[in-house]
Formats: C-alpha cells, structure tokens, sequence
C-alpha cells in the first residue's frame, strides 16, 4: 500500500531542492564575476552584489508592509555573525576568481560541506551517522579527483576559496541555528546591509567608472545572488545542515557546465569522473536519509 511520506521527509527533499537551485544560482553568478574580475577590482563586484541584493529586498519588504517585521529579531549577535561570514565568504571567493579557473575555485570551495557536517556534529547536536560520513568523504575524493595534484592548483591564491569555505561553513551553522526561528528575510536585510556598507567602505577608494555594456553583468550578479541566498536560507532552514550540505558539490559540476559555455574550458575525463562521484554520494546520502526516516516513522 502506497505510504505519504512524512512531514519531516517531505521538508528535507525542499531543502535539498532549494539548495540545488542556490548552487545553479550561485555558479551563474560566479561565472558573470570572474568575467568582470577581469578588468574590475574585486571588492567593486562585491559591493554591487551586495548593494543591488539590499536593495531588491528592500524594496520587495517596503512593497509588502513587512519591512518592521523582517528587521525585528531575538538573536542581533547571530545575525551580525552570520552577516560577517557572509561577506567573508563572497570576498574571498571573488577576490580568488580572479586568479583561480571557475572549475578550481568551485571545487576548493566545496570543502565547506565536511567542515559543516563536522560543525554541525560538534556545535549543534546533529547525529553524524555512517550514510553522511560516507557521502562527505566521497564527494570530496570526487573534488580530488578533479585537482589531481600537480596541476598547478594549490597556489597561494588557492587559498583563497579555501577561506571562502571556512567562512561558508560558519555562515550555513549560524543558519542552522537561526533559521527554523526567524524569517529567511531577516537574514536578506541584515547581510545585505552589513554588505553594502563593509563592500562600499572597501570599494570606493578605488572605484572604476563601469562601461555601459557591463551594466547588464552587474545587474545580473545582483539578481542571482539574491536568489541565490534566499534559496540558501531557506534550504538550511527546512532540513538539517549535514544533510544539505553533501548537495553544494553539484557545484562543481554546474561550474565545469559555465566554465564550458563561457570560457570554452573542456573538462577532461578526470573531471568527468569526479563528477560523477559527486553526483553519486549526494545520492547515497539521500539514499540513507529516506531509509532513516522511513524507520522512523
């Protein structure tokens, strides 16, 4: 007899949704700014990422009466945290784009699932079973494979997704903690605020007047990363950190996908391996996770 799944199954394949629609969100958006890091310093990029975010969710509040609503919060400390993570986060990344491959910068980044996977173990009480375990550790034999060593990667601008993803990791437990409390809109304003004022301070020392044609890029990163984010909360918000998380090494496969279309960049059959692997321990974590529900309901 065919059986609905429970409430708790039902929110976690939302969030595993939602995360997979910010990671396509999110490598779009990367691929649009490692084409403007190229004649534009990076914490300008920044700044209108941020800048165009807080000012679509301002606006949208507004549009709904809900503004008061969003800014009031039990937990200021947090969401000024989270915030710095955030910013953190978006800096190093771009500031590596421009002297990391699209493919490369991604696939260090998504170290961020084993640190939150063990934060979460450590900080929030979650359960780190075998199922996880497994599926964190293959999917970052998955990366391996794609940074076969010796190729040149590990530089010290290399280090800056790393960083990205140490930040990231701090960003998605603070979430975690937060989200199922308050409002995704809540955590849109504040980093997007606390964005746009530590971005503009960084920026406009050294601001370069944008050329028309590049208006459209700029604009882009803003809507993407907007979407993006709200995914993102909203994806940490319905289910539980270690379980979402395996889920952003689709990234990397999205990124070689953009790296194709933008920049001509052939992955070879190393890449094609590794993302395979990737794709195949996401499946096995979600494997496991309908299987620990199923017991329990």
């Amino acid at each position: 007899m065919f059986r609905s799944p429970s409430p708790a199954r039902d929110q976690t394949a939302r969030g595993i949704l939602l995360m997979l629609l910010a990671v396509l969100c999110f490598t779009a958006m990367d691929a649009v700014v490692k084409l403007l890091v190229a004649g534009y310093p990076a914490a300008q990029v920044v700044f209108v990422r941020f800048g165009l975010q807080f000012v679509l969710v301002l606006g949208l509040l507004l549009a709904w009466g809900t503004l008061g609503a969003a800014l009031r919060t039990r937990f200021p400390g947090l969401h000024l945290l989270r915030a710095l993570f955030q910013f953190a986060t978006v800096g190093f990344f771009f500031t590596g784009l421009a002297h990391v491959g699209l493919l490369e910068a991604q696939a260090l980044a998504d170290l961020s699932p084993v640190m939150i996977t063990l934060g979460a173990a450590m900080f929030l009480g979650e359960r780190l079973d075998r199922a996880r375990v497994i599926g964190v550790v293959a999917a970052l034999a998955g990366a391996l494979l794609i940074l076969r060593p010796g190729l040149g990667v590990f530089t010290p601008a290399a280090l800056l997704p790393v960083a990205a993803a140490v930040s990231y990791a701090g960003f998605a437990l603070i979430t975690r903690r937060v989200g199922p409390e308050e409002s995704a809109w809540t955590s849109m304003i504040y980093g997007a605020g606390f964005g746009t004022l530590a971005g503009g301070a960084l920026a406009l020392p050294g601001w370069q007047p944008v050329a028309t044609g590049d208006l459209p890029l700029f604009l882009a990163i803003g809507l993407l990363g907007t979407a993006a984010q709200l995914f993102l909360v909203r994806a940490f918000s319905l289910a539980e950190a270690s379980v979402v998380a395996p889920f952003s090494y689709a990234g990397i496969v999205c990124a070689a996908l953009w790296g194709l279309l933008l920049f001509g960049a052939v992955p070879d059959l190393w890449t094609l391996c590794g993302a395979l692997v990737i794709a195949a321990a996401g499946l096995y974590v979600w494997h496991g996770e309908v299987r620990a529900a199923s017991r329990a309901a």
